[in-house]
């Protein structure tokens, strides 16, 4: 009698864990689609290649819509608060919200800077006056190593679709 309720114990604490592993993955999933899906529309809204969007996310934030920087940035995009404000974005965790804020941003950036994409990075990573002060990316490490990474893994990323 004791052996057979411990083992039903066991089966039972084995099916609990099993199934509470299950909402875990398909959130999992269900955030990967949703992070991908708020990239092609924040894409095809503000005409920025989805690669690059997607290598800005990778590199703010590793695809954690929760991540919270030292300095306060927020959520996918990497707002601060004072943009995110600017832009509209009223929850910076908010996977859509961000996204769409972020990839603004980003447009900006770029009309600021006239397309050059590199500067644009620049920007968004270090802030348009420090940029306009320099003429360009910056002599700082920080954001030079930045620009270097989203342009690998974009440039990555369209390899990886072209095969």
């Amino acid at each position: 009698n004791t052996k057979a309720s411990l083992d039903e114990k066991a089966v039972s604490a084995s099916q609990k864990t099993a199934v509470a592993a299950i909402p875990q993955a398909q959130l999992a999933i269900e955030e990967r689609q949703a992070i991908e899906h708020a990239i092609q529309r924040a894409a095809e809204r503000y005409n920025i290649p989805s690669d690059l969007i997607q290598s800005v996310v990778r590199c703010e934030s590793n695809f954690k819509p929760e991540a919270l920087s030292h300095a306060g940035a927020q959520g996918l995009m990497q707002l601060m608060p004072a943009t995110a404000g600017d832009l509209g974005v009223t929850d910076p965790f908010d996977i859509q919200q961000n996204i769409d804020g972020g990839t603004r941003y980003l447009r900006q950036m770029l009309d600021r800077f006239e397309g050059d994409i590199e500067t644009a990075l620049a920007a968004y990573n270090a802030g348009p006056g420090t940029v306009s002060r320099y003429g360009g990316v910056p002599p700082y490490k920080e954001t030079q190593a930045y620009v270097e990474k989203v342009m690998r893994y974009a440039a990555r990323a369209e390899a990886n679709r072209r095969v």
